[in-house]
């Protein structure tokens, strides 16, 4: 009986243990009485299990950082984050022209991060190869070991199949179609793999570091070459059944309208994406126009610019009156090229929305601005990993590793 309590009592402490690492890795910096109430274990439990991992070298003092919780008034608490030894995450962001690589150690502090174009409609291979290269340029500028990485997310434009972890369809970047992606990655590199769209990649960066912060029903929409958005429901990722949920800017807008690249016709993207607004504006502003001198031109006050801008934003609107009648969201978080507009594309699109959604819904909801602008979904590949991983155990010494089904927390 001893034996069998003291084996018992050994787990349990085991498992605490993980417990508040896990906890530390999704916090970042962090007071005792945070990881407390994130990990419900009582504050003596918990001091004494950091007291343990202090000795061991995993987890430092970090006075002068802004804790995860904020203070709510007197006396500062005393912080804690884990130790750059304790691992890094890695973050990989495919866009339609650029390739972007990020890494972190678990206090969430960027390590080093690098971005390159790519050429418009890169295959998978080419884009596996430069991945891979500049993987290792960013370790070795954070001065981070590959043995020392945890994990690597992976962020690609296109809804993500969760069973097999491929690009399901994919106008943005077709050479990906059928790709299993993660299990590619992960053979090339020799480290394990999580892969998401970048719509819930920027939903998760914003939720736990941006404009989203406070928010337990969330969503992000990015708004660019395509319209999609990542939902957060009570706190956590909303993928679906299959992984497409939040594919907004196949929101049928106009049944008359142009056919879309999804086949059918007059959805949002086809009258609110950037590719259509420059088609409005090319034959009176010239064939040369891009989606930058819309932004500044829009910004500077050109009236036409602003016209298309804001009747982008009103189709927007119409689209997230019926997403907000059926999850009731409290924030949506506007990000994505066209985000960086500001008001000029925001007010028009509250309004719509207003004075589409059921009264309560729209009185419910605040529409903001995006904070991290076009790190959002790089930061989300870092943050795939640091909050959509759990503890695991090699060579008998708590380590910190992906599995995923975790879920996202609302650390305010």
């Amino acid at each position: 009986m001893g034996s069998e309590s003291s084996g018992s009592l050994e787990s349990l402490r085991e498992r605490n243990r993980e417990t508040v690492l896990e906890a530390m890795r999704e916090l970042g910096v962090a007071s005792r009485a945070a990881i407390a109430r994130h990990t419900g274990l009582s504050r003596s439990t918990v001091s004494t299990l950091v007291g343990e991992l202090q000795g061991a070298g995993l987890v430092v003092d970090r006075e002068g950082h802004e804790p995860a919780d904020k203070a709510r008034g007197g006396r500062p608490p005393s912080l804690i984050a884990l130790d750059r030894s304790a691992g890094a995450a890695v973050g990989i962001d495919f866009g339609k022209s650029h390739l972007a690589v990020a890494a972190s150690d678990l206090s969430h502090e960027i390590l080093a991060e690098s971005r390159r174009e790519m050429p418009e409609g890169y295959d998978a291979g080419s884009g596996m190869d430069a991945a891979s290269d500049l993987l290792d340029e960013v370790l070795d500028s954070a001065e981070v070991e590959r043995d020392s990485v945890i994990g690597v997310g992976l962020g690609l434009p296109g809804p993500i199949n969760l069973e097999t972890a491929t690009v399901g369809s994919s106008a943005i970047l077709p050479g990906w179609v059928g790709v299993r992606i993660a299990d590619e990655m992960s053979e090339r590199l020799g480290l394990p793999v999580q892969v998401d769209n970048d719509a819930n990649l920027g939903a998760l960066s914003e939720l736990h570091w941006g404009a989203g912060q406070g928010s337990a029903n969330l969503a992000y929409l990015k708004i660019a070459t395509g319209i999609g958005a990542g939902l957060v429901i009570g706190g956590r990722l909303f993928r679906g059944s299959g992984g497409t949920a939040g594919e907004i800017g196949h929101t049928m807008i106009d049944e008359a309208g142009p056919i879309c690249r999804c086949g059918s016709r007059g959805c949002l993207e086809t009258k609110a994406a950037m590719p259509a607004i420059l088609e409005l504006l090319r034959p009176s502003l010239g064939p040369e126009l891009t989606a930058d001198d819309v932004l500044e031109r829009a910004t500077d006050g050109d009236l036409g610019c602003r016209r298309a801008v804001g009747d982008a934003g009103r189709y927007i609107g119409s689209a997230l009156a019926d997403l907000c009648n059926l999850i009731n969201p409290d924030r949506i978080v506007v990000g994505g090229s066209l985000g960086a507009s500001g008001d000029v594309l925001l007010e028009p699109m509250r309004e719509s929305l207003r004075h589409r959604a059921i009264p309560s819904a729209g009185e419910d909801v605040e529409i903001v601005q995006g904070e991290l602008g076009d790190r959002a979904e790089l930061l989300g590949t870092v943050a795939l990993v640091l909050y959509e991983g759990r503890p695991t155990k090699q060579s008998g010494v708590p380590t910190l590793g992906p599995a995923g089904g975790v879920p996202a927390q609302n650390l305010t």
